[in-house]
């Protein structure tokens, strides 16, 4: 991977300072800022643009109302049920705490997270834009700062592998956020070094199967 290139350097730092880097790649990283100078302005510029986000918010009092509500809540409820019936009671207690675990199993099973590989593709002015995420079968893509687009064009997504020849990995979901199936080829492909650009395409995406329109955001795919 080259990370001489102003745009993959301005990725790799942004993602850093953002947390979005996996534990090997902030390691990796890391080992470069110990000889590279230019590299560990880069990264001071970042810290002090995103600065602002980690300083503190103003107190602001809470109403007695609030706290009347929460109060209400958790205070115990008296119930008034015959002494025949705590039996059944407490089986649909039982059942109930039951559905709740399961619930929450299940859903931890189909929200786990096994994204593989993470980029975040800056703008010609170096600002986040787009954040991509690989998975076994797709891209995962959330837009952070994406220009809005007339409706006669698409943004479509390319890997640019280490012989520099785009391949088209689809065409971005309406409003930058969504699913973008991979092909068993695609996939072959994510599994390697690349860089990611976004070029604004006619609506669809290239008629060639190559880039026709400008570069609109780039960035690196690093491991998690």
């Amino acid at each position: 991977m080259n990370y001489q290139t102003p745009a993959m350097r301005r990725a790799l730092a942004a993602d850093y300072v953002i947390g979005l880097m996996g534990s090997a790649a902030r390691r990796r990283f890391e080992q470069l800022l110990l000889d590279d100078a230019a590299l560990r302005a880069e990264l001071a510029h970042w810290q002090d643009t995103l600065a602002t986000l980690t300083e503190s918010l103003p107190e602001q009092p809470v109403p007695d109302r609030v706290w009347h509500g929460i109060t209400a809540r958790i205070e115990p409820q008296v119930l008034h049920v015959p002494e025949k019936r705590r039996f059944w009671n407490w089986l649909r207690i039982t059942a109930a705490l039951c559905s709740i675990v399961v619930l929450v199993f299940l859903g931890s099973l189909y929200n786990r997270d096994d994204a593989r590989y993470r980029a975040t593709l800056l703008s010609a002015d170096a600002q986040p834009a787009l954040k991509v995420e690989a998975h076994a079968d797709y891209l995962q893509v959330e837009p952070l700062t994406l220009a809005a687009i007339d409706s006669t064009r698409s943004l479509e997504l390319w890997a640019i592998p280490a012989d520099g020849k785009p391949i088209s990995l689809g065409v971005i979901p309406a409003g930058g956020k969504g699913k973008v199936e991979l092909s068993d080829a695609q996939k072959v492909l994510i599994g390697k070094p690349v860089a990611l650009a976004v070029t604004l395409e006619p609506k669809g995406g290239s008629p060639t199967g190559k880039p026709t329109g400008p570069v609109l955001y780039q960035g690196a795919l690093a491991a998690l």
